[in-house]
């Protein structure tokens, strides 16, 4: 199969312009939903759908992708009927990907129906791209560049299309700051690293957070793949955000589960007790999808020709304004700060036991793009 290029960058969508699915999946993203949870999609238009599929590296002019798209929706309906006797209607059954993405944004029995089926496609189709991961002769290394490549190249178009990114620092944690935060955890396993990964972007003011949050999802990961629970955001409040904002009447519309921003600024707040309490950051854990090269899948074993040629890679994203960045820098809440607390606690942890109670956050920096030659560096 050719590989596809990835389009070049587009304006960024102005908040005027949002639609309902749009700050349904910013909503998600910004509270570490989990989109099993929802009870109907947003989609409004065909292109919508398109660029819903896009992001989960799935092109529907592509005929390989429209098979596996399809095979994957025959293996969730085997599942539900196996499983659970689950009755399907014939039209629902017979409908493309495209369809059911179409019909979960209705109401009724066929709507409830189609979200269940996307629902476990959403579910089988991770777990193949992981089981792809595992039977790839790779080594971590060789993934992490496939990842890199695919985020420089979405970022860099950005900054060349004049986006307001003022800085882009992407970098791999070294292996003593792992060893360091393994230490400072109380799970000690290396799995349960999820910044070995990680990119973090500055956004010239805060009110290009959610276009930049929206272009993202839709170009580099998708919502539905934000790690459940594991975001933090302190820089904006929500819905008294939302109110202030031509989104506001879209706020009515937002479908409520787990807890209501009806009753509250919609935080979600950081679980590092390393960190100051006047560090701000939005924070989020995403398992991507990646497209495997062709090089790749071509000397891939037996086994893999059924899994796809997706992937999923953890990777960490930072989301800050300029504003907030800079005041990130002073007193406590320094990186510099941050790190000798939590180096301090490890040797204390080290010497005398004693669990130092950290949680995931911190960030090192590593190779960076940045927008204009006067943007301050993260140390």
């Amino acid at each position: 199969m050719n590989e596809v290029k990835q389009p070049r960058a587009e304006r960024l969508k102005p908040l005027s312009e949002f639609t309902l699915a749009d700050l349904q999946s910013i909503r998600l993203i910004l509270r570490g939903d989990s989109v099993i949870d929802w009870r109907r999609l947003d989609f409004a238009t065909d292109a919508e759908i398109r660029e819903f599929l896009f992001s989960q590296e799935l092109r529907l002019e592509e005929p390989s992708d429209c098979e596996r798209m399809e095979h994957v929706k025959t293996e969730a309906i085997a599942y539900l009927r196996r499983q659970f006797n689950y009755p399907i209607p014939r039209p629902i059954e017979k409908a493309t990907v495209p369809e059911l993405l179409m019909v979960a944004a209705g109401r009724g029995h066929r709507a409830m129906c189609a979200c269940t089926i996307l629902k476990c496609m959403h579910i089988i189709h991770h777990l193949d791209g992981r089981e792809l991961l595992f039977v790839l002769p790779m080594s971590d290394q060789e993934v992490f560049h496939i990842v890199e490549e695919k985020v420089y190249r979405v970022i860099g178009a950005m900054l060349a299309a004049g986006f307001p990114v003022v800085e882009f620092v992407g970098g791999r944690k070294n292996k003593d700051s792992l060893v360091t935060k393994l230490l400072s955890k109380q799970e000690t396993i290396a799995a349960q690293i999820f910044d070995k990964l990680r990119f973090r972007v500055v956004t010239r003011t805060r009110d290009d957070i959610f276009p930049i949050l929206q272009y993202l999802s839709k170009r580099l990961f998708p919502f539905n793949y934000v790690v459940p629970g594991q975001s933090i955001n302190s820089v904006l409040g929500f819905r008294s955000y939302i109110e202030k904002t031509a989104l506001n009447p879209l706020l009515d519309h937002l479908q409520g589960h787990g807890g209501d921003d009806r009753d509250s600024e919609g935080f979600t707040p950081s679980g590092n007790l390393f960190s100051a309490e006047s560090y701000k950051i939005i924070h989020l854990v995403v398992d991507m999808p990646v497209r495997l090269p062709k090089r790749i899948l071509d000397n891939a074993p037996p086994s893999a020709a059924a899994l796809g040629d997706v992937i999923f890679v953890i990777c960490e994203f930072q989301i800050v304004d300029r504003d907030t960045d800079t005041h990130n820098e002073l007193g406590d809440a320094s990186h510099a700060r941050y790190k000798d607390r939590q180096k301090k606690a490890v040797m204390r942890r080290l010497q005398l036991g004693g669990h130092s109670g950290a949680a995931e956050g911190g960030t090192e920096s590593g190779g960076s793009i940045t927008a204009a030659s006067d943007v301050r560096k993260r140390k």
